[in-house]
């Protein structure tokens, strides 16, 4: 891609003016969003050749930028194929973006938290935090005030778990060397090798129960949800007062539940 400059002019008998490089214009930029707009729904994921293709730019530059992407959260890196996070959908928003792409999940969250009698909701990864994209309120009170919006700490979260369970190894082990895992509770995990045996513990069952690690008195369930991709790129789990229900109660009789609205709710994502 080439950076565009001033186009020189004859005035009579004057001497051509020499163009002057547009100082204010900024190339890496320029090419970092060439590099995303590279990404479409027909194309959803790429490898650094597919990108370099698509742009125009060198291999080695498309490489670069696709590892800056990454690293800003921009991108997500699986094997070797690339792909756009929830992170560039949330670029838009401020724009006026009066759709809500997980209107389509509301329906279903309303019907777990009838079934339940507690809350359901959705949530993405974000960097080292779940980002709340859909909820179903009961009329329970919580301690917790959560809403479309809220952030909370992956590592000490149901759905964080489930999220970072199904993270490319690479991304896992970035996440895990951060090492920077707050306390919430006595019963939070901070350590890097135990939070890691319990995330391998949750990629192999394919659900994850947390007990009090985020507030006392607070326990969840969560199960994955499957983008048209075929990535893990969602969460959705009930949240409850252990006061009311046990891990043992959320084992037995929420779990099945979830497990079955993950699936529906991801059905009818690849459907549309």
């Amino acid at each position: 891609m080439t950076v565009s400059r001033q186009t020189p002019r004859t005035l009579g008998a004057a001497p051509k003016a020499t163009a002057r490089p547009r100082v204010e214009h900024v190339q890496s930029l320029e090419r970092g969003l060439a590099v995303l707009r590279a990404f479409s729904a027909e194309e959803p994921l790429q490898t650094i050749s597919e990108v370099a293709e698509h742009t125009g730019l060198s291999r080695a530059t498309a490489r670069r930028l696709l590892l800056t992407l990454v690293e800003l959260g921009y991108v997500h890196a699986d094997r070797r194929q690339f792909g756009l996070t929830e992170k560039v959908r949330q670029l838009a928003r401020p724009f006026g973006v009066t759709t809500d792409p997980w209107e389509f999940a509301r329906s279903y969250l309303q019907a777990l938290t009838e079934r339940t009698g507690e809350s359901a909701s959705l949530a993405v990864l974000d960097g080292s935090d779940i980002l709340y994209v859909a909820r179903v309120n009961t009329r329970r009170l919580m301690t917790l005030a959560i809403m479309v919006g809220t952030r909370l700490p992956a590592h000490a979260t149901s759905k964080g778990r489930v999220l970072l369970a199904n993270l490319p190894e690479a991304e896992l082990e970035a996440y895990l060397a951060r090492g920077s895992f707050s306390r919430h509770t006595e019963q939070t995990v901070i350590d890097a090798d135990s939070l890691r045996s319990v995330l391998t513990t949750v990629r192999r069952d394919g659900w994850a129960i947390v007990d009090q690690q985020l507030e006392v008195g607070l326990c969840s369930v969560a199960a994955p949800i499957v983008d048209p991709n075929g990535r893990v790129s969602a969460a959705l789990s009930v949240c409850a007062h252990a006061g009311r229900v046990s891990p043992d109660a959320l084992r037995s009789e929420f779990l099945p539940l979830v497990l079955e609205t993950a699936r529906r709710i991801s059905a009818a994502w690849n459907r549309r």
